[in-house]
């Protein structure tokens, strides 16, 4: 892997634990050091930090408070 890219990946930890977890990232950076940011991407997917991921978890969240203040209600009644 050229040196650059093992700099650029020794300030990032999240990419670095993402491509240890997917080997085949480190396979192709080595022969392609131009698809870093398509690495990159990829890592954002594998953490769920894409925004469709995240507007879907903030809708999980919002559909189990609306759940507990339904069981709330009807507890109260």
């Amino acid at each position: 892997m050229r040196e650059e890219v093992q700099a650029y990946l020794s300030t990032r930890q999240d990419l670095l634990f993402f491509i240890r977890n997917q080997p085949v990232w480190y396979r192709r950076l080595s022969r392609e050091p131009y698809a870093l940011k398509e690495c990159e991407i990829a890592s954002k997917q594998f953490f769920g930090q894409t925004f469709p991921q995240k507007v879907d978890r903030f809708q999980n969240q919002l559909n189990m408070v609306n759940t507990m203040l339904a069981l709330m209600t009807q507890r109260n009644q």
